[in-house]
């Protein structure tokens, strides 16, 4: 873990903070109150696009645990990054969804939230995760149930003996 002096702390917040309006909040749509950033311009480049920028958000997740904050903000950080990958991946339909997700600004709330203060996490904390943990057991098992459903449909009709 590093110093956590407030001096240290607050420009360390304040560097990364830095960075995330440039990854996220950077440009403003002209007659809009729509901004976007880097992430949003570099995750156009396919392939690449999304890798560098992920790189980028895994940059804060290191300093949410150099900085001590509990692990399951961390796993939501993640959570956040990979469903902007996820999200990412769908060319231009992600790119427009990235300008309104900003998993940066997401992440730096939680990490400015439990490295100020040490704070346990809360219950809508655990249970955005217990969520979307739920639902990727749920994506992997249902292609299971389906496949069982078919096959057993198939056997019953006479198709497959």
């Amino acid at each position: 873990m590093m110093s956590k002096s407030p001096e240290a702390l607050r420009a360390r917040l304040e560097k990364l903070r830095s960075l995330q309006f440039l990854l996220d909040n950077r440009y403003r749509v002209p007659g809009t109150n729509i901004r976007f950033g880097w992430d949003a311009l570099v995750g156009l480049i396919p392939g690449a696009g999304d890798l560098v920028t992920a790189l980028f958000a895994g940059g804060l997740i290191v300093q949410a645990h150099q900085m001590g904050v509990p692990r399951v903000i961390q796993l939501r950080m993640v959570i956040n990054v990979l469903i902007d990958i996820f999200i990412g991946v769908v060319p231009l339909f992600g790119d427009v969804v990235d300008v309104f997700w900003k998993s940066n600004a997401k992440n730096f709330a939680l990490l400015e939230r439990h490295a100020t203060t040490p704070s346990p996490p809360s219950k809508g904390d655990w249970l955005f995760v217990t969520g979307v943990l739920a639902l990727v057991g749920a994506v992997a098992i249902l292609p299971l149930a389906m496949m069982y459903w078919l096959v057993q449909t198939m056997m019953s009709t006479g198709i497959l003996r």
